[in-house]
């Protein structure tokens, strides 16, 4: 007799298999391309020798130094400027003591927003971390960036300039008094010859403190990068 095959007796593979296969190959996948651009990021980005960072080191020393003083030096100028305010001039009427107050408050205020760029910089330049050449490359953006903030940092103070000399023509008392075309003749002088004078003042500044540190740091790069 004709033997009857039951559905038992058929074997068939196992479908979880090739699945679990499929997982170890795309994880093993994975794996080779983490260490592939591992390998290239390092490549790419090489570290500096110790004898570059040392010589890197010095200039960056100078800036970070030299940050430092202009910001204490800053914060005693805006601290003398209220004494000279409530203390040297105690004759002086309220209102006008009271607007040079308000002038410096807001003098205080840029300074701040200014200087908590110039604070992001300084930090990073004190960075441990910052061994490769394309760290170093961001470094030398952040310092064309913040050559811009320096020279906006230095013209924000021509305004102030001329509020000031505004409030003092106002209550400080002449021989005789000054016409309207006195008046505004001396204020658009001061205005023209402030920013004309902050403007070459900060390019100077910029160019002695922390310009030639800057090209110091891009030449040596340039070494780097040659090598």
């Amino acid at each position: 007799m004709r033997e009857v095959l039951k559905l038992e007796d058929f074997h068939y593979p196992s479908p979880e298999l090739p699945s679990k296969n499929l997982k170890k190959t795309n994880i093993m996948n994975i794996d080779d391309l983490k260490n592939a651009w591992n390998d290239d990021v390092s490549d790419e980005t090489p570290e500096i020798s110790i004898e570059h960072k040392n010589k890197i080191n010095l200039p960056l020393e100078k800036i970070r130094k030299n940050m430092r003083m202009e910001f204490w030096s800053t914060v005693g100028i805006l601290i003398f400027g209220f004494a000279i305010v409530w203390i040297s001039v105690p004759e002086a009427p309220f209102k006008f003591k009271f607007y040079l107050t308000v002038l410096l408050v807001s003098m205080l205020i840029v300074v701040s927003f200014f200087f908590s760029k110039f604070f992001k910089l300084y930090n990073d330049i004190g960075n441990p971390m910052m061994k490769t050449y394309d760290s170093l490359k961001d470094l030398m953006y952040q310092f064309d960036l913040n050559k811009q903030y320096y020279l906006s940092f230095m013209l924000s103070f021509v305004p102030f300039l001329v509020c000031e000399l505004i409030i003092v023509i106002e209550f400080l008392p002449h021989r005789k008094p000054l016409s309207d075309f006195q008046v505004a003749t001396t204020i658009l002088s001061m205005l023209a010859a402030g920013l004309f004078g902050l403007f070459l003042l900060a390019k100077y500044w910029y160019r002695i403190f922390y310009g030639k540190y800057v090209q110091q740091i891009g030449n040596l790069l340039g070494e780097f990068q040659k090598k």
